[in-house]
């Protein structure tokens, strides 16, 4: 890519340095002019500045950082290279023209023709994956948004595909429908699998189908992650059920495992001290918050379990509202991480869309435990 190509990408970032940061610095939030975050590599904090406003260059210029901390500045080639661990600069500039929407430069030569990857393969599901893009402003997001669920336009860990192909068995034909896609990794950050959700157009709800969600990959003992690990974090079975945790816990790291058997088998990080379980209130969500707990326990973490009123945290936040979900969790939690963790947004807004209450829990019997790249979770 010649210099003036590379200066145009570095351009377009800074035009649209606010969606940039939203993606790549996740932990940080809007401060006037600048975005905020720890640092470079995402971590919450408030010592990084990233200028979101200003001049094309010089002095001042948008898309332009400091790390008030080390004295580290650049600009936002440089914060893509290091959230997304890329040390070739061609990857960096294939990162940021995948995230603009932009062409990918023709390689000289012909173009070697790629394999195809093995069906249910984890390699399929990265392929499937790379060939969606971010959920701000889709239907995606307006799907999420229909279930309570609002601020996860910017993580990288969900993508929208909007012609993602559905087969309702074997011999059917193959339909193009518009679906959220969820990124499931191990501890590495390694994506070994997805979650497909096919969506009505309208983003209303999920599709008219007959399996509307169907999981891609190997998904034992990985999920679906938002923020950084340390200490504390959350892990529960369903995509909704614990994206509804995040809007009350917005900077608790949580994980969703996709499943009952799947969290039940869940790897947990080194390092952990407290896990928190969000149980599902159905007898297969009991038994794997109680695999879970026992395992945490031996390797000496302490598990909490946190319970909704009805059958999960998605129904809970639709049912209740954010304010009385967060008035639950607040007795749910140890002080010390409701002062760390617990945020509710008291600004007004859209109503979320009412679901039918769950009188209690299930007496259905457990179902099976799945393998890899079966269905998952409801939600």
């Amino acid at each position: 890519m010649s210099r003036d190509e590379t200066s145009e990408v570095a351009h377009r970032l800074a035009q649209n340095a606010e969606a940039v940061c939203r993606h790549y610095l996740s932990n940080g939030r809007r401060d006037g002019r600048t975005w905020r975050v720890g640092d470079v590599d995402n971590t919450p904090g408030r010592s990084m500045a990233v200028r979101l406003t200003g001049p094309d260059s010089g002095p001042g210029a948008a898309g332009q950082w400091t790390d008030f901390a080390t004295g580290e500045h650049g600009d936002l080639l440089d914060v893509i290279a290091r959230t997304c661990g890329l040390h070739a600069f061609r990857d960096v500039l294939e990162e940021a023209r995948r995230f603009l929407s932009l062409p990918q430069p023709k390689p000289h030569g012909p173009t070697p023709r790629m394999p195809p990857a093995p069906s249910g393969s984890p390699e399929a599901g990265r392929r499937l994956f790379a060939s969606a893009k971010p959920i701000l402003g889709t239907i995606a997001e307006t799907y999420l948004r229909n279930r309570g669920i609002s601020g996860v336009g910017h993580l990288d860990c969900l993508r929208f595909h909007p012609r993602c192909y559905y087969r309702a068995h074997d011999s059917a034909p193959r339909e193009p429908w518009p679906a959220l896609v969820a990124a499931a990794t191990d501890l590495d950050g390694a994506l070994t699998g997805i979650l497909r959700t096919w969506l009505a157009r309208d983003g209303s709800g999920k599709g008219p189908l007959a399996t509307p969600r169907r999981a891609l990959g190997r998904l034992l003992g990985s999920g679906v992650r938002f923020g950084r690990v340390t200490d504390v974090m959350a892990a529960g079975e369903g995509l909704e059920t614990m994206l509804s945790l995040r809007v009350i816990l917005p900077a608790m790291p949580m994980v969703a495992a996709l499943s009952s058997a799947h969290l039940a088998a869940l790897i947990l990080p080194a390092g952990l001290r407290r896990l928190y379980i969000a149980r599902d209130n159905d007898r297969a969500g009991h038994r794997a918050a109680e695999a879970l707990g026992i395992r945490a326990n031996a390797d000496g973490i302490e598990d909490l379990v946190l319970m909704p009123h009805a059958d999960d945290f998605n129904t809970d936040l639709c049912g209740l509202g954010p304010e009385a979900l967060a008035a639950s969790l607040r007795g749910q939690l140890t002080p010390e991480d409701v002062a760390r963790f617990l945020i509710v947004d008291q600004r007004p807004g859209p109503r979320p869309r009412q679901r039918a209450p769950v009188s209690g829990p299930s007496s259905l019997s457990a179902a099976p435990g799945l393998q890899d790249g079966d269905g998952a979770g409801r939600g």
